[in-house]
């Protein structure tokens, strides 16, 4: 597969997994005494989804090599995590907020060190990732200690981090993943 239709799929693949990160955001927000195991399969699925798709884009080559420079060890983290949130879904309920608020912190120390680099590689919005990457960080910090012990609240915290994770990977993707024809041939050699 050639170098720029790879970093389609992967921006494509980052906005539609960002997209549904929002989505499943309201949803918990408007709904949160939604069903445990459907809760676990759904996020299990949209890791390993997101898990996929940052392996592609660790594997493209977009112009300024920002939003997926850390995405192959992560990606696998978070396909790894999607499975054992799947495959161990009873167990791992009591669990779960925990988990979730790990990996929404891990993604989040990632983009800030995304845009400290953004910023030295020149680009003006680079504080705009910082800000909202320290938010989500924030969020990721509640819901790993999860002060309400899984209860309706800590659902919605939940749903506000999956929202602001979401917009957060939406802004880096549309922000810093340039796909611009005919730059690539001197990549593909």
């Amino acid at each position: 597969m050639d170098s720029l239709k790879m970093l389609k799929i992967a921006r494509n693949g980052y906005i539609a997994i960002s997209l549904i990160f929002c989505a499943m955001g309201l949803f918990l927000v408007c709904k949160p005494g939604c069903s445990a195991v459907i809760f676990c399969t759904i996020i299990g699925l949209l890791f390993i989804a997101d898990g996929i798709i940052k392996m592609i884009g660790y594997f493209s080559k977009d112009v300024y090599c920002l939003a997926f420079q850390f995405d192959f060890a992560f990606g696998i983290l978070m396909a790894a995590v999607g499975i054992v949130i799947l495959v161990r879904r009873e167990s791992i309920m009591h669990l779960i907020f925990a988990v979730l608020g790990l990996m929404v912190l891990m993604d989040a120390l990632i983009r800030i060190q995304m845009s400290i680099d953004a910023r030295r590689f020149g680009l003006s919005l680079w504080w705009r990732i910082l800000l909202a990457a320290i938010l989500v960080g924030i969020f990721g910090m509640i819901l790993l200690i999860d002060p309400y012990g899984g209860a309706k609240m800590t659902m919605v915290l939940t749903g506000i981090s999956f929202l602001l994770e979401g917009a957060l990977n939406l802004g880096v993707a549309i922000y810093t993943v340039k796909v611009i024809e005919g730059k690539w041939d001197r990549y593909d050699q």
